[in-house]
């Protein structure tokens, strides 16, 4: 049965640091407030579940093994992110997050994720009522409430979606700790979820997936397709653990940017538009025909406003970042749009799109990485991002 990262009591978890710094268990159980029987236990079961010592014993007290310090500094992380999530303005205990059990975690995600009990009963296998009973003890080590009822179902208040970002960010640490001491062997497993968005260079994230997953072949990778807009938050909210695409001027909060590449657009139209037939095309002419553009904020549209600064716009009815679509829209209208060539390479090379004039001076725009700046990758993440700097190098017709 797969491990869980609140599979590992959380109680037990906090408690590695206080045994390595004291260098004994009873030492460490006075410390974090554990009877020393309770805290030995608590150690020996997660040494259990993830099958390695954490520590090891001798006379003069206890050392950690690597897992140790490594589980040890993941957990810290894990709890500083609950933390700072609940810190300031309720009445409850002093530090909640020291008190939370992982069963309690579990079911306030799921009721997050879910937004009502009875999908969240079912995602988790848990009782309604012991996941009534979890939202409930939680409000309370908290002093404030985390979700109202709204129709059928539940949603968060304030301080319930920055619990729930917390939680999440603390899972993500947990995760990574288990991957990294249950995957010690080259082709270790573990997850990568990263964010796509639908504009970006074409072959960069492809190649370098393809590269990772013959050095990681028990990885897995999930895609997520979707804008900046509609990216941005599950980034920060630990969902994705990166984004790739066009990168935002400024780098938003907690988050920091990686350029790979500078890319170029091109005016792009259907084989046999009446424009494929001049060299460049001038702005009043590339304005007789209707277009398809980003939406209002993103830098697609910025460089298509560009393009025409001090004219009057085209019309542009269409508002779209799904290359797919706005390839099927152009080829069967006159319809124009602002892509990168690699994106329509295959419909170019193939004779269905073609690209009206040259490349648009003006038209840079930077591709890169997202990352939060609290992610730490584990090895085998690390080695994604390597290998996505290296495949942004390689000339796209190699």
């Amino acid at each position: 049965m797969k491990l869980e990262p609140f599979d590992l009591n959380p109680r037990h978890l906090r408690a590695l640091s206080a045994i390595i710094g004291r260098g004994s268990m009873s030492a460490a159980a006075e410390a974090v407030g554990l009877s020393q029987p309770a805290l030995t236990q608590g150690i020996a079961k997660i040494e259990q579940r993830l099958g390695t010592p954490l520590f090891e014993r001798h006379a003069g007290g206890m050392s950690p093994t690597a897992e140790g310090r490594l589980l040890a500094d993941r957990s810290d992380a894990a709890i500083g992110h609950i933390g700072q999530a609940v810190r300031g303005g309720g009445r409850g205990f002093a530090r909640p997050e020291l008190l939370m059990t992982g069963t309690q975690l579990r079911a306030f995600l799921a009721l997050a994720d879910a937004g009502g009990f009875a999908r969240a009963a079912e995602a988790t296998g848990l009782s309604q009522p012991a996941l009534h009973r979890a939202a409930r003890e939680i409000e309370q080590i908290c002093g404030y409430p985390l979700i109202e009822r709204r129709g059928r179902g539940v949603a968060l208040t304030a301080a319930g979606i920055r619990l729930a970002r917390g939680v999440r960010l603390a899972r993500g640490e947990l995760a990574a700790a288990i991957a990294e001491i249950e995957g010690n062997a080259v082709a270790q497993g573990g997850s990568l979820t990263i964010g796509a968005m639908p504009l970006s260079r074409a072959l960069i994230l492809p190649r370098a997936i393809a590269r990772f997953t013959r050095e990681y072949p028990r990885m897995r990778i999930d895609v997520v397709e979707g804008s900046w807009r509609e990216l941005i938050d599950p980034l920060l909210d630990g969902v994705l653990d990166l984004t790739i695409g066009a990168l935002r001027e400024h780098s938003p909060r907690g988050a920091t940017q990686v350029p790979l590449l500078v890319d170029q657009l091109v005016v792009i139209a259907r084989a046999g538009h009446p424009l494929a037939r001049e060299a460049a095309p001038t702005l009043a002419q590339l304005a007789d025909y209707p277009w398809i553009v980003g939406q209002a904020g993103t830098p697609l549209r910025g460089h298509w406003e560009a393009l025409f600064a001090g004219h009057s716009l085209p019309p542009a009815p269409i508002e779209c970042g799904s290359v797919m679509v706005i390839r099927e829209v152009l080829r069967e209208s006159d319809f124009l749009t602002l892509l990168s060539p690699d994106q329509v390479a295959l419909e170019a090379a193939t004779g269905v799109l073609t690209t009206i004039g040259p490349l648009l001076p003006q038209s840079s725009r930077t591709i890169g990485i997202t990352l939060r700046e609290s992610w730490r990758p584990t090895a085998a993440q690390a080695r994604f991002l390597d290998l996505l700097r290296a495949v942004s190098e390689i000339p796209e017709n190699q």
